[in-house]
């Protein structure tokens, strides 16, 4: 019998979200968007990078230090990260209203202390990073390279 860590492991064989993954995400990226969450808990959208149409991710975003950061579970291979290299770190976070942003990797250097607080906070992705959430930072410095670090830098709306 699958243990629930394992259960959710395979619905991402490959680095891609299996049928299942994808109508939970469907269902989350709907429910974060309409702002029915915690703050932490968004919709990234973000231009395909073949198509061009809006994909939407659901996402947790993790605080460090006065900012925001987003870290892909699934590591730097992942659609919704390819999708925003892409696009030059241009996207949209939808929590209730949309708001323009600007997605900035953060160097491989500066990740561990972002990862182990994302690995604290988002539970949800605790069975797809090599490391306990209550490891030394070393070892979260170890992963670093796998991992990325988008630091959200909203943009100013006129009103």
């Amino acid at each position: 019998m699958l243990s629930k860590d394992d259960y959710l492991r395979a619905m991402y064989i490959g680095g891609r979200g299996n049928a299942t993954a994808r109508r939970y995400a469907r269902f989350w990226a709907a429910l974060f968007g309409a702002g029915l969450t915690p703050r932490r808990w968004i919709t990234l959208e973000v231009p395909g990078r073949r198509t061009g149409r809006i994909a939407r991710f659901p996402l947790g975003m993790t605080d460090w230090q006065g900012n925001w950061y987003l870290v892909p579970m699934l590591g730097g291979d992942c659609n919704w990260v390819r999708n925003v290299r892409a696009a030059g770190g241009r996207a949209v976070i939808r929590h209730g209203r949309a708001r323009p942003c600007r997605l900035i990797e953060m160097p491989t250097d500066q990740r561990a202390p972002i990862l182990r607080r994302f690995l604290r906070q988002i539970p949800g992705a605790r069975p797809h990073l090599p490391v306990n959430r209550d490891a030394p930072l070393e070892a979260f410095a170890a992963i670093a390279d796998r991992y990325p670090a988008f630091r959200v830098d909203f943009e100013e709306t006129n009103p």
